[in-house]
């Protein structure tokens, strides 16, 4: 009696520590490769149309490809300083609208994947929704985005519209207030993850 109570228990035992591994084996970290990534925030102003582009990115995604994608974790993090747009006295006012000192990093956490369209050949149409960091504010957007998967890459890809005081962000002014900038902005990226 007790050798049959032991070869089961055994054999339970055995049995979840293989779906165990087994889920685990198919879970796969992928981190930001930032040399291969692109982020770039674009604008508009009274005097010309802007474009700010990110230069330090990092994060990670988790993704069971046992079956169709699943997501199991995105995280993005931009570094607020890392936005160049090629002109100084931009930058610094947009540093300053973006308090940086205080906040050093823009953050996406993803919170939900609501819906995953098989595109075919590792494509994949994704709508979700996160946690969007900007200036200490934290808001749910929606976001959707095109997910390619290859041997040890994954990229994402789309473009969102928010609003700098959605974020509690004064759009930043020039010259005296006599430039100001718009209170859309869209962010545009192309970011590459690799294990």
């Amino acid at each position: 009696m007790n050798t049959t109570k032991n070869i089961a228990k055994i054999t339970l035992s055995l049995l979840f520590a293989f779906v165990f591994s087994n889920s685990t084996m198919l879970s796969q970290q992928y981190n930001v490769n930032n040399s291969a990534s692109e982020l770039i925030i674009s604008g508009t102003s009274s005097l010309h149309d802007w474009d700010i582009k990110a230069d330090q990115q990092k994060g990670q995604i988790v993704l069971d490809l046992s079956n169709l994608v699943q997501i199991q974790k995105l995280k993005f993090e931009v570094l607020a300083e890392s936005l160049k747009s090629g002109k100084g006295a931009m930058d610094k006012n947009t540093y300053k609208a973006l308090n940086t000192k205080d906040f050093k990093y823009i953050i996406f956490d993803l919170v939900d994947v609501k819906e995953v369209s098989d595109l075919g050949n590792g494509n994949y149409k994704i709508k979700s929704t996160g946690k969007l960091t900007v200036s200490g504010v934290t808001k749910t957007i929606n976001l959707d985005f095109n997910l390619n998967t290859s041997i040890g890459k994954v990229v994402l890809k789309g473009e969102k519209a928010i609003k700098m005081t959605d974020f509690k962000i004064d759009p930043p002014k020039a010259l005296l207030g006599t430039i100001t900038t718009g209170n859309d902005i869209t962010i545009k990226y192309n970011i590459t993850f690799n294990q």
